[in-house]
């Protein structure tokens, strides 16, 4: 018998790492090639590892909810026969020195004079180490917003929480600190202070959020404490785009095996207005701006148990509209039956959210970090309008639709963000209703 090395598969360019959520088979179970082993999850998608052999499990070196790296071995699996084989001593000299550094790194936390054990949240050595270093209280880590898995703290969170902390304090070195000036210096102490008592009845039930649910709700209070949100709001007339969908849906579905929704139109006419606005496809970090070279669109999908996912559409704006209908039928597809990849939801610059789809007009959609903008597609509706011909103005049913442009006012003013959505209006009304697929 020989043992094959199982590890952590690449999952997309921008994906380093992974959470082992669940272990299919355990220890002694026998495993079939391309059969499933344990489920893992990155930071917004939950994926299976299969096995590339058939053997038996024989070691499993990863417990449930610990964070593995691409390429590191994860369990092994004792085969027969000529199956090529990675030995596990090969790699033993680093896994010794990783295990040193570890127990290394460890010494240096439990060294701390602040005692965490008395705490529920997860640290890090490093993140200890920092607190350690800069006097940071156990009371004050607990009350950082983490970025990282499950609101985790990172390295820049609590650094950026220390570069905070120091500015108030230099300022008051300098000069006698007013008592109005008294809440700037302690900024951070409302996120201490969130925790409301709730009252819960003999009838109430709770239950407690699920991976994802908690993931999306650090997302979307980190995002609006980032970013200054402003929205505008445009009207438009898509009787034509309306017109020309139920002419050709059904020859498109024939011809290209794909079903046309709105969707892809909505989508091709926000490409095209991204590469006339190039200073909505930016993303902020810190005091820079970053100019995104390509045009990846996210597309907000809802998945059946109620979370939200965002795939990307790379290189949107280099698609035609049946490319365009392809690619946003697969990723829809793909979300709604948990197939997608890691990669999937990695590297968009501007996202759309179909916020008509549950009937809602408008809305003011949150912005999807790092980016600097996110627009809402409100549902279609048939509405008296007044129509301007060379005869005259009279009154006629069309078909409308609100486009909501929530925008981050820090980088991007009202002129470029009210443009920006008209430009979007204007393709559209623009649609040709001649025009092939």
């Amino acid at each position: 018998m020989a043992k094959f090395e199982l590890k952590l598969p690449k999952m997309g360019e921008s994906v380093a790492e992974a959470t082992i959520t669940n272990w299919l088979k355990k220890v002694g179970d026998p495993i079939e090639a391309d059969e499933a082993v344990l489920e893992i999850a990155t930071d917004k998608v939950d994926s299976e590892v299969p096995s590339e052999v058939s053997g038996v499990l024989s070691e499993i070196l990863f417990n449930v909810d610990d964070v593995v790296k691409v390429g590191q071995t994860i369990a092994y699996i004792e085969v027969s026969g000529g199956v090529a084989v990675e030995a596990p001593k090969e790699e033993a000299p680093a896994s010794v020195a990783e295990i040193e550094k570890t127990v290394e790194t460890a010494q240096q936390a439990v060294a701390a004079p602040q005692d965490f054990s008395g705490s529920d949240k997860f640290f890090s050595p490093l993140v200890k180490n920092i607190a350690k270093e800069e006097g940071v209280s156990v009371a004050e880590l607990e009350s950082i917003q983490g970025s990282g898995k499950d609101g985790r703290v990172t390295k820049d969170d609590i650094l950026g929480y220390v570069a905070n902390r120091k500015e108030p304090k230099a300022a008051s070195q300098q000069a006698p600190a007013p008592v109005s000036a008294t809440p700037a210096a302690s900024t951070p102490a409302p996120k201490a202070a969130t925790a409301v008592p709730v009252s819960v009845n003999g009838g109430d039930e709770i239950v407690e959020m699920d991976r994802m649910r908690k993931l999306i709700s650090g997302y979307m209070v980190a995002s609006v404490q980032t970013s200054a949100h402003v929205q505008s709001f445009i009207e438009v007339d898509v009787t034509n785009i309306v017109k020309w969908r139920d002419k050709v849906k059904n020859a498109f579905e024939k011809r290209e095996g794909e079903k046309l929704t709105f969707t892809p139109i909505f989508m091709e006419a926000v490409a095209k207005a991204l590469k006339d606005f190039p200073g909505m496809n930016i993303s902020v970090d810190g005091e820079f701006i970053i100019k995104r070279k390509n045009i990846n669109l996210g597309m907000a999908a809802a998945l059946p148990n109620g979370n939200l996912i965002v795939p990307v559409i790379k290189n949107a704006d280099q698609l035609n509209l049946v490319g365009m209908a392809k690619a946003v039928n697969d990723l829809g597809n793909r979300a709604k039956a948990g197939k997608l990849k890691p990669d999937d939801t990695q590297g968009g610059t501007y996202t759309v959210t179909n916020v008509g789809t549950f009937g809602s007009v408008f809305g003011t959609p949150i912005i999807n970090q790092p980016q600097v903008g996110i627009l809402a597609l409100g549902a279609i509706r048939k509405v008296p309008a007044v129509i301007e011909t060379p005869e005259g103005d009279f009154i006629g049913i069309r078909q409308k639709m609100f486009l909501s442009h929530s925008y981050d006012h820090r980088v991007v003013d009202g002129a470029l963000g009210g443009s920006f959505v008209k430009r979007v209006a204007d393709y559209l009304e623009a649609f040709d209703v001649n025009r092939d697929y």
